[in-house]
């Protein structure tokens, strides 16, 4: 199919190339992911937004938990994988958390209370395209508006990476974990 989604390859356009200049790199190398966006030099620069970012309201934990639990209920191994390859260390995320973003309930004694609230947040979002009036309580008196927001803004914006990696069957990076088997 010639319109089909692809990673891009060198040689980029110099504007493709500035734009991903100021993506992450490791090592000079692209994630396939950009690469894909790059298909659009539109998406590429608005498309995504920037919400990994020291501003954020949420902690970079938080963060991580939001993005593993969305592309795990997603089935998005490719994004999850490289999350958890990448981030998961770093966070301070144990193996057995890992593994419960994608095989276990938001109610798993390896989290902490907040923890429970946010990925059962995340769940009802996912589930039911919003958090439910029980779970949206608890997240009330847990998160400041900003992270609410915050909260929000993550699950959209990987669903829509999800949705890309999902519908182009983008390979995992060589790098990037597996979903435990369950």
């Amino acid at each position: 199919m010639p319109n089909k989604l692809h990673p891009i390859e060198e040689p980029y356009s110099k504007e493709v190339a500035g734009i991903l200049s100021k993506y992450p790199q490791q090592n000079g190398y692209i994630l396939k992911l950009f690469r894909l966006f790059a298909n659009s030099t539109r998406f590429l620069l608005k498309g995504m937004p920037n919400l990994l970012d020291k501003e954020s309201p949420l902690s970079m934990k938080q963060r991580e938990i939001v993005i593993l639990r969305v592309t795990a209920n997603l089935n998005c191994e490719y994004e999850w994988g490289v999350h958890v390859a990448v981030f998961s260390s770093h966070v301070k995320l144990t193996t057995d958390q890992i593994a419960a973003t994608k095989t276990k309930a938001a109610n798993t004694d390896c989290w902490e209370d907040q923890e429970q609230i946010l990925l059962q947040a995340v769940d009802d979002i996912c589930s039911h395209h919003r958090i439910l009036p029980a779970t949206y309580e608890r997240v009330c008196t847990s998160f400041s508006k900003e992270q609410q927001l915050e909260i929000l803004a993550l699950c959209g914006a990987y669903h829509t990476v999800s949705f890309i990696a999902n519908t182009t069957e983008l390979e995992s990076e060589s790098f990037g974990a597996r979903f435990p088997k369950t």
